[in-house]
């Protein structure tokens, strides 16, 4: 059994709306890292907040270990088990100091004082703001206050993270922080990360991409092999990392190299062999 499963999966928000998602199936695996990609309003965030419970199936299911979301006495097993990140960390910020903030999670659980202490150390451990603990957030940059923001899902030492664009409100050295930060949490403590970006430089980062468009999943396999498909992803007006646009149109305009490239030095590699070959 896979640690997230979903499974003829419709949600919508009213019935004046019309449905956001139309009969998804997904499995995520434990321990896994994937990025879900997509325009605005393609059901991307929907699925975030199902993922851990915020929202419920208008029909089918999502099963987070083997429990069902919907069911409401559970709920709060779903939630110790998958933690949201939102895109602004300012709205998951609560108190005045940067570890007070980290352990209003745990207290909500009712973790004892002792435990409590040991998760916020370890938590501002992983994401490398231990020496900020005794600072107001208001005061820390976008990427360090995001990075608190992952500490404060961390100490509730949930297995699974979810994340719906982080990034998107902060500078690259401020991104570069919170992607260092959601690797080492996945190689290295193995948690589960879902990752919801619109950077494709973010997303070839991941194991596995799935590709959302219009509340269903257009493709979904590991970065190369999904990036691969320029033409089905450009008839659906989304974007493939730049090396890879590079070497589609540079194969367009009448070359043939091999590949798919998925950042700067694969791209530099694929035209260097070219010209060795030419």
């Amino acid at each position: 059994m896979a640690f997230i499963e979903c499974r003829d999966l419709h949600f919508s928000y009213s019935e004046e709306s019309g449905e956001v998602l139309h009969g998804v199936d997904l499995d995520i695996e434990k321990g896994s890292f994937v990025a879900l990609l997509g325009h605005n309003g393609c059901g991307k965030s929907t699925m975030a907040k199902l993922f851990n419970g915020m929202l419920v199936p208008t029909s089918g299911t999502v099963t987070v270990d083997g429990i069902d979301t919907a069911v409401e006495e559970t709920q709060l097993d779903v939630r110790r088990r998958v933690g949201l990140v939102q895109q602004n960390p300012d709205n998951q910020l609560v108190a005045g100091i940067v570890e007070e903030d980290v352990a209003f999670g745990p207290e909500n659980l009712g973790i004892e004082p002792a435990e409590i202490r040991r998760r916020v150390d370890a938590a501002l451990k992983a994401v490398n703001m231990y020496e900020y603990r005794d600072h107001a957030p208001h005061k820390l940059s976008g990427g360090q206050k995001q990075r608190v923001a992952i500490a404060g899902v961390i100490a509730m030492e949930t297995m699974c993270i979810v994340l719906d664009e982080p990034t998107a409100m902060l500078d690259p050295r401020g991104r570069q922080e919170v992607m260092d930060t959601i690797r080492y949490l996945n190689r290295e403590k193995g948690i589960t990360v879902i990752l919801i970006t619109h950077y494709m430089d973010e997303a070839v980062q991941a194991d596995r991409v799935v590709v959302m468009d219009g509340g269903n999943i257009l493709t979904d396999g590991d970065p190369r092999t999904v990036f691969a498909q320029v033409e089905l992803l450009k008839r659906h007006k989304l974007d493939v990392p730049q090396a890879t646009e590079l070497i589609y149109r540079l194969n367009a305009a009448g070359c043939s190299i091999s590949g798919t490239p998925l950042d700067e030095d694969e791209c530099v590699k694929a035209i260097a062999e070219y010209l060795k070959l030419g």
